[in-house]
């Protein structure tokens, strides 16, 4: 074993018997580079990632090159998903090297963590135009001792790129008409065959399409609400999608969504239960409920830890049913004579039909996807027939699961669950929500109010909380807000929110993604990280912006508003150009030109007349609306302050409804409630 046999990650965990002498990030490392004088090799990676795989069995598992790496680097092994600033700040190197990124990274750097090399994924011998990595390795350690000039050289110039405009001059935040632009931008990209954007690979645009819901929530356009629609069943439908246990996979390699690349990350499929249940909330679509159903199966059995939240992802990879080697979507992928060794012949026959299943296949050696291109004809035999092939399916050898709670992705889960579970009177779901909830608090949250960012087998890892952690976490704490009516999810979060105003926050606009006493003193050599993009997850920039916003709706902070406000300009000239990147800043900028909506319903909370009217206000869509439900009998210190002042109405519950500082009269009927939260402000 190596150095990496005590890391907490199970990403670094998985390297610990490679011959490569590795070390974690941190001053030791590097310390060592500089005693040695010698570079640093710094790969980074992820527990689910294929090719990450693919290289640690090629190369790192190699004992000559193993040995090459021990003799001439100090070589450093990193946890994407563990470090997220790492990988920011060297992934911005790679992109301005190289043009493209990805993982597994590969950089070199100095003793002082300059980067003077970098790419992605390297062979063990030269391949499609690829050098080998050993050539690589052989001309960096050349490097380093005989041109170490050039080494100079190639980090400076690598600095002077990274050293551009930190973000778009100040701008107001899209307006409702740049957001109808938008819409536009995403509509010309727009497949109107499968659905989703561009071509392959294919991503679940996630934030992108809770952004067209709430624009038609807030403008009634069509054209939005059927991207979104198209998209959620060509993607429910496709093989990216688990037809027997629920849950996404990571992304399609192909246009249709026919054949994911089968890691299932936590974040995708948190952001999708929540997409799905508000197109379920806007159109009460059958297939949205069920994929709704389905999914937060998949996160509550698949996914949970035995603390109560919830793990990052299962591996793409698994043993080979037939030969034993590890194999990308193994465990998944069927023929049909594996169907039939399962079913009865006539469910076997109606299956294969029914799933896609060739003899050709859809896959790789015969195998195939499974896909549910149209409904069954009989649903209660669809519901035999998948449960029969999940649980022979679960017989066969499973991914790996990376089990260690990263916060921000529980935040969205949290928010998800706690959603989902209020619009489909799922109470078990709203009761997960709360118990991870529960486990960050206590595990993740220190005395002092600050987050570390991941935590495994109960115990909280050293990594800082970087900004998308404390942001994606206040929304989920909100969210349990909207939905319980406990004022202590209010005081968490605007614990969590004081710490990003307070650290977080860049003085030209905006923030950055680490905490001003929290950075990495070699990254902010490079560059301290910062990056309002959206990508696979709510950029913390965007997040940030949101759970400022809706905070400043339930307590009436204009220093909220006023950040969020600011905050939301740099997505002006991103709805315009990249509308693709900028799913969640457009999502919360839809809420801000909406109001948002403010929603206080006052009554005992045990009267179905307070429940009725808490559902009512729940499931309308109207953009980033602010709900909550209280009991007016309580002191006022112990209301949320949306609620303060609002009494019962001839001894009855009511809800109140503002926007804009404007409020329509208080109503018991939830049907009146209703038009007044979708009334178009």
């Amino acid at each position: 074993m190596n150095r990496l046999s005590s890391a907490s990650s199970p990403y670094l965990l998985q390297h610990q018997d490679n011959p490569v002498d590795w070390w974690e990030w941190g001053d030791e490392a590097f310390a060592e580079a500089r005693r040695r004088d010698t570079p640093v090799l710094v790969s980074v990676g992820y527990a689910a990632c294929h090719w990450c795989h693919v290289m640690a069995h090629e190369s790192f598992e190699d004992e000559i090159i193993a040995a090459f790496l021990n003799e001439h680097f100090v070589s450093i092994k990193v946890d994407r998903e563990e470090r997220p600033d790492v990988d920011s700040v060297y992934m911005e190197a790679v992109q301005a090297l190289t043009g493209q990124g990805g993982w597994p990274m590969t950089v070199f750097v100095t003793p002082e963590g300059k980067p003077f090399y970098a790419g992605t994924y390297y062979p063990p011998e030269p391949r499609h135009g690829m050098p080998s990595f050993p050539q690589v390795l052989e001309a960096v350690a050349d490097a380093w001792r005989h041109r170490r000039d050039e080494v100079d050289d190639a980090a400076k110039q690598i600095a002077s790129r990274l050293d551009g405009p930190r973000t778009v001059p100040e701008r107001p935040a899209p307006s409702a008409e740049r957001l109808g632009l938008a819409v536009q931008r995403l509509a010309a990209t727009f497949d109107q065959e499968h659905g989703g954007f561009g071509g392959a690979p294919k991503f679940p645009p996630s934030m992108v399409l809770e952004f067209l819901l709430r624009h038609h929530a807030r403008t009634g356009d069509k054209n939005a609400l059927t991207m979104v629609e198209q998209t959620c069943e060509r993607m429910a439908r496709g093989g990216i999608y688990d037809q027997l246990a629920g849950g996404f996979a990571r992304y399609s390699v192909d246009h249709a969504w026919v054949v994911p690349h089968f890691e299932k990350m936590l974040y995708d499929n948190a952001l999708l239960l929540r997409v799905y249940a508000h197109l379920w909330r806007s159109t009460e679509s059958p297939l949205a409920e069920r994929v709704v159903r389905e999914t937060a199966e998949f996160l509550l059995r698949d996914l949970r830890t035995p603390e109560g939240a919830f793990a990052s992802a299962l591996d793409a990879d698994a043993p080979d049913p037939d030969t034993g080697d590890s194999a990308e979507g193994a465990s998944y992928v069927w023929t049909p004579a594996q169907v039939y060794d399962v079913l009865n012949a006539d469910d076997a026959a109606w299956a294969v039909r029914l799933l896609n299943v060739t003899e050709a296949g859809t896959f790789e050696h015969g195998r195939s996807t499974l896909q549910l291109p149209t409904d069954p004809d009989d649903w209660q035999r669809w519901a035999r027939v998948r449960a029969t092939l999940h649980a022979a399916r679960a017989e066969r050898p499973q991914p790996a699961c990376d089990d260690k709670v990263v916060s921000a992705w529980n935040g969205l889960a949290i928010a998800a669950l706690a959603e989902a579970g209020a619009l489909l009177d799922e109470r078990p779901w709203i009761d997960a929500a709360v118990q991870c909830a529960d486990v960050l608090i206590r595990v993740h949250l220190d005395s002092g109010g600050r987050l570390r960012r991941v935590s495994r087998n109960g115990a909280a890892g050293t990594p800082s909380g970087v900004l998308e952690d404390y942001a994606d976490v206040a929304e989920g704490f909100l969210t349990l807000l909207a939905v319980t009516g406990d004022p202590v999810w209010l005081e968490l979060s605007e614990q969590l929110l004081g710490t990003v105003l307070a650290h977080f926050a860049d003085p030209n606009g905006g923030f950055f993604d680490t905490a001003d006493d929290a950075t990495d003193v070699r990254l902010a050599e490079v560059r301290r990280p910062q990056d309002p993009t959206d990508n696979a997850t709510p950029s913390g920039w965007s997040a940030a912006a949101g759970a400022l916003l809706t905070f400043s709706a339930y307590t009436g902070s204009a220093r909220h508003r006023e950040a969020a406000e600011n905050a939301l300009g740099v997505y002006d000239a991103l709805a315009a150009q990249a509308p693709r990147f900028a799913g969640w800043g457009m999502t919360v900028a839809e809420a801000l030109v909406s109001g948002p909506v403010e929603v206080a319903v006052v009554g005992d909370p045990a009267d179905e007349r307070t429940r009725a009217l808490h559902a009512a206000a729940l499931r309308q869509p109207s953009p980033g609306a602010a709900v909550v439900a209280g009991d007016p009998q309580e002191p006022a210190s112990a209301m949320v302050p949306l609620l303060r002042d609002r009494p019962l109405v001839d001894n009855a519950p009511a809800a109140y409804v503002c926007r804009h500082f404007v409020c329509a009269r208080p109503t018991d009927d939830p049907a009146e409630l209703a038009d007044q939260i979708s009334s178009t402000p």
